[in-house]
């Protein structure tokens, strides 16, 4: 079996002034081992990604964007795009997140639209998928989540999951302080994988699958031993540099 490589990625979402995140990078880059074996990510707001490369150019922690326009340039005001978060050194971009396609209205074509351009410029997308409570309650989960991957692997193909990262969230465990089981985050991952195998079994061993549903120093531990999670995308508990730094740790 390949050997993956644990990644931890920390989604801001907005929060944060230029004070405290100066700060929250700070604990971070001096909280890191240079032993570590987890991959570390920061995904700040897009106007704190300069801070972010002044703070952590030259450590062991990469950091990336937490949306992408599908357009390289334009007239799309508001937008931020790929070859913008490269000019900033961003190594990562999250797609599809859940709160983009429920509160933005993203759907999966034009999520599969942006994992598109974020390769185009060179970024790893972390592509995000999960369903609803309503979704789980009615034993929707596994057809959400093909659904969701499938449009990509339509217009991408497998081959482009070489260079991707997967992030299972479900989206009735986001901010809600509910955690799915490491049973069930792993029934979901192991799902993942297996649907990414039916079309290339190696590149499925080799695609990271991180959980993103209110991971914290608590409870990564026992997720993180599951066989299928790899590691995590980390909202709130990303905010504080010591939480944060735990989960890194678990992951190791």
């Amino acid at each position: 079996m390949t050997k993956r490589r644990p990644l931890v990625a920390g989604n801001w979402k907005m929060n944060g002034s230029r004070t405290e995140s100066a700060a929250l990078l700070d604990g971070i880059k001096k909280g890191m081992s240079s032993a570590s074996k987890a991959e570390v990510a920061v995904c700040p707001p897009y106007i704190l990604i300069p801070l972010a490369a002044e703070k952590l150019v030259g450590s062991a922690v990469a950091w990336g964007g937490q949306n992408l326009s599908a357009h390289e340039s334009g007239a799309y005001t508001g937008e931020i795009s790929g070859p913008m978060l490269r000019d900033y050194g961003c190594t990562y971009v999250i797609v599809g997140h859940s709160e983009r396609r429920t509160l933005y209205g993203e759907n999966d074509a034009m999520v599969a639209e942006k994992y598109g351009a974020a390769q185009a410029v060179g970024l790893i997308p972390i592509l995000c998928v999960g369903e609803t409570l309503q979704e789980r309650e009615v034993n929707r989960t596994e057809a959400v989540v093909a659904r969701q991957l499938d449009v990509v692997l339509g217009k991408h193909g497998i081959g482009s999951f070489r260079n991707a990262v997967v992030a299972y969230e479900p989206v009735w465990a986001i901010g809600t302080g509910k955690t799915a089981t490491p049973r069930q985050a792993q029934d979901v991952h192991r799902f993942i994988r297996s649907r990414l195998a039916a079309r290339d079994k190696t590149v499925a061993e080799s695609t990271r699958i991180l959980y993103g549903g209110s991971m914290k120093g608590g409870n990564a531990g026992e997720l993180l031993t599951q066989p299928d999670i790899d590691g995590g995308l980390i909202g709130g508990a990303s905010l504080q540099a010591e939480e944060f730094l735990t989960i890194c740790r678990a992951a190791d």
